[in-house]
């Protein structure tokens, strides 16, 4: 049983899964702190710094934090939006990296056949009579 877990543990599959994980992780608190630090304050700006978070509704006993979802929903468009500018700038870059390296080489021009090099020569001399 343990040769077995050793086996799925080091298929490449699972190495994958795990390296995206740790860089997603990563990369989560770059895309936070982007929205959180820079966007976010950027847009509380425009909008004269709506803060959602206090909107509540009670019912019965319950205090239903509206706000907070609305604001929950909020960062996501902002987190989604940056993910994907961000992506779509990654697979720009490469798509030209990819045409630069599959640009063919200019070919040289095209040695003449001996067929044609025979006529030549025969039309030389030809002329030369």
């Amino acid at each position: 049983m343990i040769k077995e877990f050793k086996e799925f543990i080091m298929r490449g599959n699972v190495m994958d899964l795990a390296v995206g994980v740790i860089i997603g992780g990563a990369f989560t608190a770059i895309v936070n702190s982007l929205v959180g630090d820079v966007i976010g304050p950027v847009i509380g700006m425009i909008c004269g710094g709506i803060d959602f978070s206090g909107i509540s509704v009670t019912v019965g006993s319950a205090e239903l934090l509206i706000g907070n979802f609305i604001q929950a929903v909020i960062n996501f468009l902002l987190v989604a939006l940056c993910v994907f500018i961000l992506i779509k700038s990654v697979n720009k870059a490469a798509g030209l990296a990819k045409k630069k390296e599959e640009a063919p080489a200019e070919e040289a021009p095209a040695a003449p056949t001996q067929e044609e090099l025979l006529t030549q020569i025969r039309d030389i001399l030809s002329e030369k009579k």
